[in-house]
């Protein structure tokens, strides 16, 4: 009798994957990728679920700080925008302004177009 590794995708999953190939065998990395990301959340969530049983909420937001150590969120545009100024070489004149590379000098440009009017 073969028992299953408690982390494996159901048939439908794999195939959706599949399907967003379009069958391209160049794409295989990206199924990969999704699976990979796949796998991780699901033991996230076992993790999750083991440590609330184990703490018996004796440590409110544990698992919320679980989480948000473990699947952190990508900084925001402004968040970026703001470290690319923080960054940015100062020249050693007193009131030049920072100097930027061209990166940083695109994103902060997004980060404005993205303001409203």
């Amino acid at each position: 009798m073969k028992t299953e590794h408690p982390i494996t995708p159901p048939p439908e999953l794999v195939q959706q994957w599949w399907d967003g190939t379009h069958g391209a065998f160049y794409e295989f990395q990206a199924v990969t990728t999704q699976a990979a990301r796949w796998g991780a959340d699901q033991e996230l969530e076992a993790c999750c679920e083991w440590l609330h049983a184990w703490t018996q909420d004796k440590h409110p937001g544990g698992i919320e700080n679980l989480r948000a150590a473990r699947r952190p969120k990508p900084p925001s545009l402004k968040e970026q925008a703001l470290a690319a100024l923080k960054s940015a070489p100062s020249p050693s004149w007193p009131n030049q302004m920072r100097m930027l590379t061209p990166q940083q000098h695109n994103l902060i440009r997004l980060v404005l177009e993205a303001l409203p009017e």
